[in-house]
């Protein structure tokens, strides 16, 4: 197959995958890989497939094109290629929730000296890098990210990637209960889609609403996070993309739950743990036992509760999501609290503010937490966060963390 005969059948599949003939579209892309003689059709064949299965879910299908992707990208002596490569096997990985070679690779990629195409990939390697940081619970180094990733986007021009980081922020602030800005940024995403992306994927819609409708949850808006969800999974379920159903399974099934319509909640929980296995989405099965767990306490069930916490645990510890952990050790004290067993009780109380500690979840002005209730935060150039009042009542002469950690000793 020549180069031109390559251009033409990768074309055909991308108008057969825009269809949503997504499997017709993957047959053909196989025929190019298998057939076609030129590596840059190669290179960009393999990045359609790397695409579609990361939209499918099929993560480990996606980590073995980008596999095969890196050897054409040297076969064709382009740093440009080879970055767009690491970025592909940066994002696989991320999906795969391993979070340490994500940023591995995402360092990978910065490091390497290409041209303009390149630097525009800068972006969304800072965006991938942001969400392996915040998976590890590392809230600083994720923020820093993604205020990087949303400057390229800026500076670009590129408002699809200022979409993706916007719902990335917006799950940021969700994480350490910012609701207000867990909330205005997917509604910024939302805006942008609106005003720029007609030409866009529908998924950009649907990844907004999804974060809406969390923001919406946790606010206790439950209509609004309904409808915004039922959006969603109608965009999801109708473009095969078995990772949003996912979260948005576990989105309903919380929302029921707040509502303590716990017989609805659990099927939810089912399905979408289902799916969360099915793609090797270690991170949503934490965030599924999380859910499931607060239903069996509602129900007064505290031994199946703990057998759901035991789960997660092993899960949140295997990836490094420490706040997964501070979660469960808080939910297990209150078990514990209920069963009245002191000792039990005590040992979660402890390793709650040793993943506090770790964590830095504690605002350096007034040394209170943050992430235990709903707060306005504001971070500082140096993307360390504090308690918006305690910033708008004390000020600030640089950033109080920034000192403390120059003062510590370097050899103990």
């Amino acid at each position: 197959m020549g180069q031109d005969q390559t251009k033409q059948q990768i074309e055909k599949g991308l108008h057969l995958y825009q269809s949503n003939q997504t499997e017709k579209a993957l047959q053909v892309w196989m025929r190019v890989l298998e057939k076609s003689a030129d590596p840059a059709g190669r290179f960009r064949v393999l990045g359609c497939l790397i695409t579609a299965h990361a939209e499918m879910g099929r993560y480990k299908d996606m980590l073995k094109f980008a596999v095969v992707q890196i050897d054409t990208a040297r076969e064709l002596e382009d740093p440009d290629y080879l970055t767009e490569s690491y970025l592909n096997l940066a994002r696989s990985n991320e999906k795969l929730c391993e979070f340490q070679k994500t940023i591995s690779y995402c360092k990978t990629c910065l490091n390497m000296q290409g041209t303009a195409v390149s630097l525009q990939l800068n972006g969304q390697v800072s965006l991938s890098m942001g969400n392996a940081f915040l998976g590890l619970s590392i809230f600083q180094k994720a923020l820093e990210c993604f205020e990087k990733a949303l400057r390229y986007a800026h500076n670009n021009d590129d408002k699809m990637l200022e979409c993706r980081v916007c719902c990335s922020l917006g799950n940021f602030y969700a994480q350490i209960k910012d609701y207000e800005k867990a909330l205005f940024f997917p509604c910024k995403a939302a805006e942008l889609v609106n005003d720029y992306g007609k030409g866009w994927s529908l998924k950009y819609r649907a990844m907004s609403q999804y974060h809406m409708a969390v923001a919406f949850r946790k606010l206790g808006r439950l209509a609004d996070a309904m409808n915004c969800c039922e959006e969603s999974m109608k965009i999801a379920l109708q473009h095969g993309d078995r990772p949003l159903q996912a979260l948005c399974l576990l989105c309903f099934a919380d929302i029921h739950r707040s509502r303590k319509d716990v017989q609805t909640a659990f099927p939810r929980y089912d399905s979408s743990m289902s799916i969360m296995t099915e793609i090797g989405n270690r991170l949503g099965l934490v965030q599924v036992l999380l859910g499931v767990t607060k239903c069996w306490m509602i129900q007064k069930e505290l031994d199946k509760a703990l057998e759901s916490t035991e789960k997660a645990q092993e899960l949140a510890e295997g990836l490094g999501n420490k706040l997964g952990l501070l979660k469960l050790h808080c939910l297990c004290e209150r078990i514990y609290r209920t069963k009245g067993q002191q000792r039990e009780l005590r040992d979660h109380v402890v390793k709650f503010h040793e993943c506090v500690e770790e964590m830095e979840l504690y605002c350096g002005m007034c040394g209170e937490s943050i992430g235990e209730k709903n707060n306005q935060l504001q971070a500082l150039p140096c993307s360390h966060f504090f308690h918006l009042k305690c910033l708008q009542t004390n000020g600030t002469r640089g950033c109080p963390n920034c000192r403390r950690l120059s003062v510590k000793p370097g050899y103990v």
